[in-house]
């Protein structure tokens, strides 16, 4: 890739002030590195109208206002002048820009109230409650894409020895801070909310504060790493 520039991508509406850029066709770090390239060169080269760009598994969405971007001189729409001005933006940015991830280190009390299916998921796959703890927490995640609830982390790289079906009955109330694993995925609730996901474990740590100026505790391209704590580290509210 070295040398090269990214190549044109396919764009499309996404109602009447929005643009969906798809980067790629698959799930993969390769595509995600092109997502995250697209959308920081974004926030850091932003044209007159654009109002923000939402990272995806595979796309990126800019939303912009198409009073802005319309002028009765000529016949363009909003949308074609958008599109114009991604296309040429795209053509800017550089392949030889090497991606440095942050890593965020989580905290998890795993089991007991905390984790009601940890067993589940050790029946499931024919392994030790200790083997689980020990698989799930020395992989290192990569955070695609933040989504479903504010700050919820979608990962990628989870171990397949741990893969289990989401249940077949959700839960009404998962509480805020536990983490699931359904089917090959595993993530964290950020706030309180239905879900089905089979539920081994709980950080301490609030992945979403509304009132802060960056309110999610992880972005779309960091790292992360579970990290086993007791109870009693828990009930001390133990931080990264």
């Amino acid at each position: 890739m070295e040398g090269k520039t990214l190549p044109r991508y396919e764009f499309s509406p996404l109602g009447d002030s929005g643009v969906m850029v798809k980067l790629g066709e698959v799930i993969d770090q390769q595509t995600h590195e092109k997502v995250i390239l697209f959308s920081e060169y974004l926030q850091e080269h932003p044209f007159p109208g654009m109002i923000e760009s939402v990272p995806g598994f595979t796309t990126v969405t800019v939303y912009y206002d198409p009073i802005t971007l319309f002028d009765p001189l000529d016949d363009i729409l909003p949308y074609d002048r958008t599109v114009a001005i991604l296309e040429q933006m795209s053509q800017q940015i550089s392949s030889t820009h090497s991606k440095e991830y942050r890593l965020v280190e989580i905290p998890v009390c795993y089991g007991g109230s905390f984790g009601p299916d940890l067993e589940v998921v050790a029946k499931q796959n024919g392994l030790s409650i200790e083997e689980v703890i020990s698989i799930h927490s020395t992989t290192e995640y990569l955070v695609y894409m933040i989504g479903f609830a504010p700050g919820f982390p979608y990962l990628g790289g989870m171990d397949e020895r741990l893969a289990t079906p989401r249940r077949s009955s959700p839960r009404l109330s998962i509480p805020m801070g536990s983490v699931g694993i359904g089917g090959l995925q595993t993530g964290i609730y950020s706030i309180e909310s239905p879900g089905g996901w089979q539920i081994i474990g709980r950080t301490p740590l609030r992945l979403f504060q509304a009132g802060e100026s960056s309110p999610s505790l992880l972005c779309a391209g960091d790292k992360v790493r579970f990290r086993p704590i007791s109870e009693r580290e828990y009930d001390n509210g133990e931080k990264v």
